[in-house]
């Protein structure tokens, strides 16, 4: 800010010259008092300059009718890549549902493009009104059990850690390794707390002396809590708790009741992974906010929730408040039941109105990010496994999230040992093949509770490292499919009967669209009804991105890389015969 611009905010504000906007007649929602008083706001150069019953004359004056002004709602944790569409396309959906920032971890990218990644993110994001903080994604890959695009140490690091937009180091999955006091991890948390910056914990089923240690090294948040326990053990050990409700997880309505007025204000919500046809159909934060209110919390602390309480995780102390000197994000709501958003402004700006996001869209080139898709050596006979027995570990799906079950089951085979796929029993064989580095490296496993009867799914999207994950009734259908996404350069395919019946391109790294929020969600719609009606996919059973979770070995019980299968109780690959 120069010396001009703080003089002209001054002099705004003591109504020697005109505020810039004055929003007059509305209902304020102080997240930091409690309170909900009638009154206007007055803005000047991007900031709140004045607030309350004090009169305010503006260049642009807009009677709010009586409506709630609320600040901007900020979703504490997700990952863009995980919408399929770009940061600029994101934004253009989520800003008209009152979300005004975002705390990104663009860990996806960066497992496949590396810095480059980070680097597409942030330049994408400044196309966007949308206020995108960044993480620097701290495990590349997520454990050193995986074939990622990327190897990102310590020493790589140092250079994004340092930009304003990046806040700290982004959840910290490697849990064992800080127990540990793995050494490469070691100088991760070192590097963090020598450049003053915070880290974001990912912490599934962690207690006592672990938690402990995990803590010690400084790992400030968790969004993997699952039980009012964990959470509350948590928050009396000094963490922030993010009640994740996005596409993938649903933990809200477990968590919420956990919520209380003495600790309401160390918890946070995010959706961590939603999709647009999460989005467009229910909300974002206005839906987890909503949801909390019907499920008996206070409208103001469900707000605090989505506003103050994220922007002062991460030490911002000028955002997600309605407050003199407050950057000017606020969201007008049509009341606090439905929190229906009626406008949006951003740094002072009207950038949504009705639904409709008001800004010109300029995308980033995305030349840096294409081309992802490598592979070698892949053939249907590669596709074949070797059973000698009859009993094998089986990677068993559980509904409404993305942990899985260890299921010990009696599987048939021929005489080559290749399992024989029965549609009575519910499991089909998965595959997860390497297509960064062409190392040629494929993991054969099996999956129980996805529901296939015919055909096969590919997906270039496949947590956390994104190789390629396949699940299908035959080697021939899995080979079929995983083909046609190679000739694609990336994205989603179903095939049945040799065929391919449905496709969506991701051209960014093979984990984006350049397509907006709308268009893919028509294409995901469509995908996914094929997926159900011509496949036999469990109803139960999110089709596409359930399965691009089953190759994730940070999260319990049992899951699938490109080397085998992976235990995350041992923290160690196990055989597929029991």
């Amino acid at each position: 800010m120069t010396k001009a611009e703080l003089k002209n905010l001054i002099d705004a504000a003591a109504g020697r010259i005109k505020a810039d906007l004055v929003i007059k007649n509305c209902q304020i929602v102080n997240v930091l008092s409690g309170e909900i008083s009638s009154g206007e706001v007055a803005i000047a150069g991007g900031k709140i300059i004045g607030m309350g019953s004090v009169a305010y004359d503006g260049e642009k004056i807009f009677d709010a009718g009586g409506k709630y002004l609320c600040p901007g709602f900020i979703d504490a944790h997700i990952h863009i890549e995980s919408s399929y569409i770009s940061p600029e396309q994101l934004g253009r959906i989520i800003v008209p549902r009152g979300t005004t920032s975002i705390i990104a971890d663009p860990h996806e990218i960066a497992n496949v493009c590396g810095l480059d990644g980070i680097r597409y993110i942030l330049d994408a994001a400044k196309r966007t009104k949308l206020n995108v903080v960044c993480a620097m994604p701290s495990c590349v890959p997520a454990t050193p059990f995986e074939d990622a695009g990327a190897v990102i140490e310590a020493a790589d690091m140092a250079e994004l850690l340092g930009d304003e937009n990046i806040f700290g180091l982004g959840e910290f999955m490697n849990a064992p390794g800080i127990i540990n006091c793995d050494d490469k991890v070691l100088d991760k948390i070192l590097l963090a707390h020598n450049m003053g910056k915070l880290i974001d914990g990912h912490a599934p089923n962690l207690t006592g002396k672990n938690l402990n240690a995990y803590l010690s090294a400084g790992v400030g948040g968790d969004h993997e809590c699952t039980t009012v326990a964990e959470m509350h053990e948590r928050i009396a050990k000094g963490m922030y708790v993010l009640i994740r409700e996005g596409s993938a997880c649903h933990n809200l309505k477990t968590l919420v009741k956990g919520v209380n007025q003495k600790n309401s204000r160390r918890v946070l919500l995010c959706s961590d992974d939603c999709q647009p046809k999460t989005i467009l159909e229910l909300g974002h934060m206005d839906k987890n906010v909503r949801m909390c209110v019907e499920e008996g919390l206070d409208p103001i602390t469900a707000i605090q929730m989505a506003t103050i309480n994220v922007a002062e995780s991460i030490c911002i102390y000028d955002c997600g408040i309605i407050a003199v000197g407050a950057h000017a994000d606020l969201i007008l709501l049509d009341d606090l039941k439905t929190f229906h958003v009626d406008k949006v402004w951003i740094g002072g700006e009207l950038v949504a109105e009705d639904g409709k996001y008001l800004p010109e869209i300029i995308p980033a080139d995305i030349s840096s990010v294409r081309g992802s898709v490598r592979v070698k050596n892949f053939s249907v006979e590669r596709l074949r496994m070797n059973l000698t027995g009859g009993k094998v570990n089986v990677i068993g799906i559980e509904p409404g999230g993305v942990v899985t079950k260890k299921i010990l089951a009696d599987v048939q085979h021929d005489e080559t040992g290749d399992f024989i796929f029965n549609p009575a029993q519910d499991i089909c064989k998965v595959a997860v093949i390497e297509r960064h580095h062409e190392t040629g490296k494929i993991g054969l496993g099996l999956l129980g509770g996805y529901g296939i009867q015919r055909g096969a799914v590919a997906v270039s999207v496949a947590h956390d490292s994104h190789n390629i994950i396949a699940a299908g009734v035959s080697n021939e259908e899995i080979f079929c499919a995983v083909d046609a996404l190679i000739k694609m350069e990336g994205g989603m395919v179903l095939v049945n009967g040799g065929k391919v019946i449905a496709s969506i391109a991701l051209p960014i790294a093979g984990l984006m669209s350049n397509m907006t929020g709308e268009e893919l969600k028509e294409k995901l719609d469509a995908l996914h009804e094929k997926a159900h009606a011509e496949l036999g996919i469990s109803a139960s059973v999110e089709p596409v991105m359930t399965l691009t979770f089953m190759s994730l070995p940070v999260i319990p019980e049992i899951k699938l890389t490109a080397r085998g299968l992976f235990d995350y109780d041992t923290f160690d690959f196990i055989p597929l015969e029991a």
